[in-house]
C-alpha cells in the first residue's frame, strides 16, 4: 500500500520564521550531522524593459504531490538521509520573497548536499508547477524554464 503523499504546498511566500523553526525542530535529532538547505527566491528580473514584481504559482496539485512522493522515495533510496522536507509556494510571491524551501538532513554533509541538489533539480524539471510573472505595470507572462529565459 502506497503511503499518502505529503502536502508540500503553502499559500504565498515561505516565511523566514518558518524556515528557522524548521531548522530548530531538528536540534533534538542528534543522529543528524549535516543539513543542506536550498531557498528559492523570486528575482526582480527585467524582461523586455519591464521589472518583475512577483510570480503567481499554480500547480496540478495531485499530480505534483504524487511526483514529489516519487522524488522523495528515490532520494531516501539513494542517500542515507535522516529526513527531508520540501515546501513550495502557491499563489503570489513578491520579488525578494522565498517560494521554494528544500531541507535535506543526513549523518554526513556529502549525502545532505548531493541529495538537496538532486531534489531541487528534479523539482524544477519534473513537477507540474508553473509561474506567471507579474510585472510592475500589472502585465503578465508565463515564466520560461530557467534554461530558456
Amino acid at each position: 500500500m502506497m503511503k499518502e503523499p505529503i502536502n508540500i504546498f503553502v499559500p504565498g511566500p515561505i516565511a523566514a520564521s518558518f524556515i528557522g523553526d524548521s531548522i530548530q525542530r531538528h536540534s533534538s535529532k542528534t543522529n543528524i550531522g549535516a543539513h543542506n538547505i536550498f531557498l528559492g527566491q523570486v528575482r526582480a528580473d527585467v524582461i523586455e524593459g519591464k521589472k518583475v514584481a512577483a510570480i503567481e504559482y499554480t500547480a496540478h496539485e495531485s499530480m505534483a504531490l504524487k511526483m514529489m512522493h516519487e522524488i522523495r522515495e528515490s532520494a531516501f533510496a539513494t542517500w542515507p538521509l535522516t529526513c527531508m522536507h520540501v515546501y513550495h509556494s502557491l499563489g503570489t510571491v513578491a520579488a525578494g520573497e522565498i517560494s521554494l524551501f528544500v531541507f535535506a538532513s543526513s549523518p554526513h554533509r556529502q549525502a545532505a548536499t548531493e541529495a538537496c541538489r538532486e531534489i531541487v533539480e528534479r523539482i524544477k524539471a519534473e513537477l507540474p508547477v508553473w509561474g506567471q510573472e507579474i510585472f510592475e505595470d500589472n502585465t503578465r507572462r508565463w515564466k520560461l524554464p530557467t534554461s530558456l529565459g
